[in-house]
């Protein structure tokens, strides 16, 4: 059965109106979000991926182009409709230390409550499962401005659950989090659009986490505009290389990370059987501004550097063999 896209868009010009003057953004923009699927959008800062999510939100209109919500136009929607239908989180912290997890999660069932906000016994069953759902249950009666920032980015993210819309938007949801609770929240975010069949849209400059967690990726370029598709799809087909316009930097296809061009004033041969040893012994000597090359008949005159293991790495400089057993040695022998 073919799913329907949750939003669409086709020839979409998104910028900003001030007075009589009209900057456009981007133009052009053609894509769909679909439910059970996380997309993440990626780009340099200012390429205008708060301007796409702002015109998603309906909180900025678009310039042109069609721009469809569940088969309506997304202007047609009235405030209170939106507040249905899309769930947002920004990268600001929030400033509601004073409410606990409870209270500020529920705030998210306004949109169900009506004017006086009344929570009913099934408004309570979902802010429940919300908690349950992002793993933050058990600070359901503590503070907020007694949270990690890992945890308080959990509860914003409940708060847009419980809302019960069929579409998330975040912008940057991971920026202030270390490593592990970015790493948590990826896959939260993940989890929750494939267990609760909702489209999740988020801004990111995690890109190693998102080329292992997104469904779809969107890649915002000066130079490409907005490219779309399955995550493997666009890395196997070398889209990644112009997302940063810059040519001193290069995306590694094979681990997925990317990194500054070594302008290596010395050249190396460098061999291991072990794929992982010769990545960071490769790493290692580009940091020297080696560049490191593989072995030819016509470069035999070259110095060069084997190794079977972390402590069996093997320099030959000139004939002189030395076997080192760190990279601390061998970066040392080379310096000198």
């Amino acid at each position: 059965m073919k799913k329907e896209a949750i939003v669409s868009a086709a020839d979409l010009t998104i910028g900003y109106r001030t007075g009589r003057r009209v900057t456009r953004v981007h133009e052009h923009l053609s894509f769909r979000l679909y439910p059970g699927e996380l997309t993440c959008l990626l780009g340099a800062n200012g390429m205008g991926k708060s301007t796409l999510l702002r015109t998603l939100a309906a909180s900025q209109p678009a310039l042109s182009g069609e721009l469809v919500l569940e088969g309506r136009p997304l202007s047609h929607y009235s405030e209170k409709e939106r507040s249905r239908r899309i769930g947002m989180v920004l990268t600001d912290k929030t400033q509601a230390g004073g409410l606990t997890v409870y209270e500020l999660v529920a705030l998210g069932r306004q949109p169900h409550t009506g004017f006086f906000g009344r929570l009913h016994r099934q408004d309570h069953v979902r802010i429940a499962e919300a908690l349950e759902a992002v793993g933050i249950a058990h600070k359901a009666q503590s503070y907020t401005a007694e949270l990690s920032d890992g945890e308080r980015q959990k509860v914003m993210i409940a708060k847009a659950v419980v809302q019960e819309c069929p579409l998330i938007l975040l912008d940057e949801p991971t920026a202030f989090l270390d490593v592990v609770s970015r790493i948590e929240i990826m896959d939260l975010l993940h989890k929750l659009a494939v267990e609760q069949n909702k489209a999740i849209l988020l801004s990111t400059h995690n890109v190693e986490q998102a080329l292992v967690l997104a469904d779809k990726l969107w890649l915002l370029s000066q130079e490409g505009g907005l490219q779309c598709g399955v995550t493997e799809d666009l890395i196997l087909n070398h889209r990644m290389d112009s997302l940063f316009g810059r040519p001193d930097i290069q995306f590694d296809y094979a681990h997925g990370v990317y990194y500054p061009i070594v302008h290596g004033c010395r050249q190396i041969v460098v061999e291991s059987e072990d794929d992982t040893l010769l990545h960071w012994m490769v790493n290692a000597l580009n940091r020297r501004h080696y560049a490191c090359v593989q072995s030819t008949p016509d470069n035999t005159s070259l110095p060069s550097l084997r190794a079977s293991a972390p402590d069996r790495l093997l320099l030959n400089q000139s004939g002189k063999i030395t076997l080192c057993s760190s990279f601390e040695e061998l970066l040392s022998l080379l310096v000198n």
